[in-house]
């Protein structure tokens, strides 16, 4: 309490305030000229008005500006300290300008406040009470996975879930589905609705599990249902999530993987789980910078992955998967030690020539790796390199490709100043999902694939080549598969999504294997 009298200037009686006042006026008074002028701050006994002695002293319009500027969690300390603070916290310029400056607001929020709605009561029952889910989240649908992006937009707190382009086109922007929505329009408290299914927004629930994690709950099931029984719920499903009918797929060896994924899915359409995950931080590159990529994944169709930058190695990590290798795997891991050059073109179309030259440093790894097995002391700098494998759906194996683009530290490889491109063409034999890809590439690396079975049994990583297109493409050819992978940057502004250090950031990517596991 004292502390806050000093802060406010005011003591225990009105008294006491005026005898320091008088005190402090006869003192200023017997000063000498000198001191007057050479103090700088003192006025000179009748000049003007005295300078003020507290914070409470300032101008009304001063303290708005300066309490403007502090974040919104320190201002109810501040409405304790008096009365006057109090009020002046009233003022609806202070949190109309916390409400742009911590969530990043951009309509007019006055007229919402001349439509009952004032920018304290959003930014204390909506803003403030819901910051902790803003960001991006991966859902926990078993192996499937998924990309959950939890925005302020507009007067809403909407929780958008980014679906991959229809395949095989990798290059197209990603597609949003909302799947809830929170606001303060019918009442004075903030109101969550659940935006699943076809039926508008009906009633929902919201609640933190923990720290980094919290789950979703629709109260109003029925509004999922389609007049049409489950038969019309998969045809509408089909068409949003893969742009196709039914007489379109049925021939086609993706059916069963299409209905499974349906199954499987639709089991959650009432409550989920969703947990925090971070971008990639951003590292000094020659390469390329980290982020989300979006690629192709055989008879899987379209899924998202996560390249990051850890010393020589780049390794990409799943955030939607697949019952043959499940999201949160690491899909990708690329040696940035070992380049790759490439022959001429026409040696380029032979798979033979492309095969020796990446099995070639491929046993050198594998030798490498069994001599630091032999003598634990040498350290040999491959020993924790691998690579994704992506495969079609013809394969028993089929092959999980990862997207890899994120900030990179840049290896031995990367110092150099190669080629600025090269010719660059697939080998014949190697299938492709989507036939235009670039006819020039900047780098080539050595990587391994990770290929499993279904229901993620005998996994194992296979030898593949890394091609670096530009800052926004790259591809990897699965050598086991004879398939190739054509990988897209996503780039959707995603905020609130930066990890607060590094040390957050990699056990983020620890975690995630256990999730989906």
């Amino acid at each position: 309490m004292a502390v806050c009298a000093r802060l406010c200037g005011v003591g225990q009686s009105r008294r006491c305030r005026r005898r320091q006042r008088n005190n402090l006026g006869a003192a200023n008074a017997g000063l000498s000229d000198a001191c007057e002028y050479g103090s700088g701050h003192m006025n000179r006994a009748g000049s003007g008005p005295p300078l003020p002695q507290s914070l409470a002293e300032l101008p009304p319009e001063l303290l708005v500006e300066i309490f403007s500027r502090l974040p919104g969690t320190a201002l109810p300390v501040v409405a304790l300290v008096c009365k006057k603070f109090r009020q002046i916290l009233n003022t609806e310029t202070i949190w109309r300008t916390r409400c742009v400056e911590e969530f990043g607001m951009k309509e007019d929020l006055r007229k919402m406040e001349a439509g009952g709605v004032s920018s304290r009561d959003l930014y204390v029952k909506l803003l403030h009470p819901y910051r902790h889910i803003l960001g991006l989240w991966q859902p926990d649908i078993g192996p499937y996975g998924g990309l959950l992006n939890v925005v302020v937009d507009g007067l809403f707190i909407i929780g958008w879930m980014y679906l991959p382009p229809h395949d095989p086109r990798v290059e197209d922007p990603m597609r949003r589905r909302p799947l809830f929505r929170i606001h303060m329009w019918e009442s004075k408290k903030a109101t969550v609705e659940c935006m699943y299914g076809h039926k508008g927004p009906h009633k929902g629930d919201i609640q933190t599990v923990k720290k980094d994690e919290f789950s979703t709950k629709c109260n109003q099931t029925d509004h999922h249902r389609m007049p049409g029984g489950r038969q019309e719920e998969f045809r509408t499903w089909l068409e949003e999530e893969w742009g196709r009918t039914l007489e379109e797929i049925f021939h086609e060896h993706m059916q069963e993987l299409i209905l499974m994924k349906f199954i499987y899915t639709s089991q959650y359409d009432n409550c989920l789980t969703y947990r925090r995950i971070y971008l990639p931080p951003a590292m000094p590159s020659a390469l390329l910078q980290p982020g989300l990529f979006k690629g192709t994944y055989g008879s899987h169709g379209l899924e998202i992955v996560m390249l990051s930058f850890h010393g020589t190695c780049a390794r990409a990590t799943k955030l939607t998967g697949d019952p043959n290798v499940p999201a949160g795997q690491l899909t990708l891991d690329v040696d940035l030690s070992r380049p790759v050059v490439l022959p001429d073109l026409e040696q380029q179309r032979s798979i033979e020539e492309l095969s020796r030259l990446v099995l070639g440093i491929h046993e050198e790894v594998e030798s490498e790796a069994q001599q630091q097995a032999k003598s634990p002391s040498v350290t040999v700098k491959g020993a924790a390199e691998g690579a994704c494998g992506g495969g079609s759906g013809e394969e028993e194996m089929e092959a999980d490709h990862g997207s890899c683009s994120g900030s990179e530290q840049p290896g031995p490889s990367s110092i150099t100043n190669p080629p600025e491109a090269q010719p660059f063409i697939l080998p014949l034999g190697v299938m492709a999902r989507n036939e235009v890809y670039p006819r020039t590439c900047r780098k080539c690396f050595y990587g391994t694939g990770l290929i499993a079975g279904h229901g993620f049994t005998s996994p194992e990583r296979t030898p593949g080549l890394f091609v670096l297109f530009d800052e926004d493409r790259f591809g990897f050819i699965w050598l086991e598969l004879k398939s190739f992978s054509l990988y897209s940057r996503l780039t959707d502004h995603l905020a609130h999504a930066h990890a607060p250090n590094i040390e957050r950031f990699e056990a983020m990517l620890h975690n995630m294997q256990s999730w989906t596991s």
